[in-house]
């Protein structure tokens, strides 16, 4: 009977193991620390929960989004998107057309959403292309 409990607890352990490593694996946050890394491009966003900021990464820097819910023709939507860099220096290399394709990628997301760049970014935005 004793064995019987004992190999009961082992297979309950091992399932446990087994449920752990898939949750590691599937953690975003562990996600966007390897695409960063790799420097793509990798988003983490619940569109489901408008509470919840939308974190990604493009070219080893991480950015932060802040949305915020208004009314738009017909429904309630997200509105506007509040972009900033969590570490302003990995900004290094990042062009204007980088930050073209991060608008292009959060619009076929939240094509209601106007995008707003937090200092020091909307600096690069809002100087003229000679």
């Amino acid at each position: 009977m004793i064995v019987l409990l004992f190999r009961l607890l082992i297979l309950i352990a091992l399932a446990l193991l087994v449920y752990t490593i898939i949750q590691y694996l599937r953690n975003p946050n562990r996600q966007l620390q390897i695409a960063k890394a790799a420097n793509t491009f990798y988003m983490v966003d619940d569109q489901d929960n408008a509470k919840k900021n939308i974190q990604f990464t493009y070219k080893s820097c991480l950015f932060e989004g802040e949305k915020y819910i208004g009314a738009t023709e017909d429904s309630f939507e997200v509105v506007d998107i509040h972009i900033f860099a969590r570490d302003t220096d990995d900004l290094e290399g990042i062009t204007r057309d980088d930050l073209y394709f991060i608008e292009k990628e959060l619009l076929i997301r939240y094509p209601h959403a106007a995008i707003t760049w937090k200092y020091p970014i909307n600096k690069l935005i809002l100087t003229t292309i000679d």
